[in-house]
């Protein structure tokens, strides 16, 4: 691919990258490092599946990728009940997803318990620190899932950001990649690297799927778009609101007809989202929908815009929709990935991380 072709790949199905013309010039040089922290925290869901389908882009545009198991963080923020070594059964879970996604010896994996047995990543933590203000390492929080006055009982919460950065700073990546709620700590980095004379992180973020159960909090929408991302997401911590990898083929197809997908909405939709950023990502799919005759039969769409117009304008019904995605989820995507994933030598850990999910 040449340089052009790569940016379009990179810009396909995101939120925002800060910034294109960063981005363009590190490709113009032949690619750098990038990476992506994630906590291992529960089972994989669709969601996850945004930032990996970008993860595995940005490994084929010549961007060489480490998958950060954020062990450390997911303690702090109290996942899992705080075993770690069910925490890092968590994380060998997702490098389980990535390999099955066709990428298996193509990225480095890092634990947070590499970079942390080193003197000098809590050396740089402190000189972060010492160049953030409380109030902005405050404001942060919220990319942890968490509100500042969770963190006045525990300290530890207000590390979390820190870590964050200093993880950047430590791995020297170029291109940090993350889901638009991480965009409080990227951009801290950002700043943060004028101040230490460091390179400046760019910053890829990734959409978020929303929660089957749709917006519950009307006043989530006055929020920062990356706040409000975050509030309506699928959470691991509420199994009712999303798909994982481990679900049977009837829970899919239960879970979906169940789910909120309001007529000719499309803001916080869930079945729509699942459409754009599973299905479709910003290309050409064919995409079959079944409808009785006497509604217009059978359809086929290549485009989500082309769905996304049929739906607003009420020719497309909610159920229609619903049963085309389940179809396609389970034949299509969760299917084959499951079949690697969910191994019998696995099963039971997998059971026994489900069972220990904590918010």
């Amino acid at each position: 691919m040449d340089v052009e072709s790569k940016l379009r790949v990179v810009l396909r199905d995101v939120e925002e990258v800060v910034t294109v013309e960063e981005l363009k010039s590190l490709l113009e040089r032949g690619g750098g490092r990038g990476y992506i922290g994630f906590e291992p925290s529960g089972l994989f869901h669709i969601g996850w599946l945004v930032w990996a389908y970008k993860f595995k882009e940005l490994v084929e545009v010549g961007i060489d990728m480490v998958l950060l198991a954020a062990t450390w963080h997911a303690w702090i923020n109290d996942k899992l009940g705080g075993d770690l070594e069910l925490i890092r059964a968590a994380a060998q879970h997702v490098v389980d997803v990535l390999n099955a996604l066709g990428l298996e010896g193509r990225f480095r994996v890092v634990y947070a318990d590499e970079l942390v047995s080193n003197p000098k990543y809590w050396a740089t933590l402190v000189r972060v620190a010492k160049n953030s203000s409380l109030a902005r390492v405050r404001r942060a929080l919220t990319i942890m899932g968490r509100r500042a006055d969770e963190a006045e009982a525990d300290f530890s919460k207000f590390i979390y950001p820190l870590m964050q950065v200093t993880d950047i700073y430590e791995l020297d990546v170029d291109v940090a990649l993350g889901g638009i709620d991480q965009r409080k700590a990227h951009m801290l980095a950002r700043d943060v690297a004028e101040k230490l004379g460091r390179r400046k992180v760019i910053a890829v973020h990734t959409p978020l799927l929303p929660s089957l159960q749709g917006v519950t909090k009307m006043e989530a929408r006055s929020l920062p778009k990356d706040e409000f991302a975050a509030e309506i997401k699928m959470s691991k911590s509420k199994p009712e609101s999303a798909i994982f990898l481990t679900d049977s083929d009837e829970d899919i197809r239960v879970k979906i007809a169940k789910a909120y997908c309001p007529p000719r909405e499309v803001e916080g939709n869930p079945i729509l989202g699942i459409a754009k950023h599973i299905i479709f990502r910003g290309g050409e799919v064919e995409f079959r929908v079944e409808r009785p005759e006497k509604f217009g039969g059978p359809v086929t769409y290549w485009r989500y815009e082309e769905l996304e117009k049929d739906y607003v304008e009420g020719r497309l019904h909610p159920a229609d929709l619903k049963a085309a995605v389940a179809d396609y989820l389970v034949r299509r995507v969760i299917g084959p990935l499951r079949s690697y994933v969910v191994r019998p030598e696995r099963v039971e850990l997998l059971r026994k991380i489900g069972a220990s999910v904590t918010r």
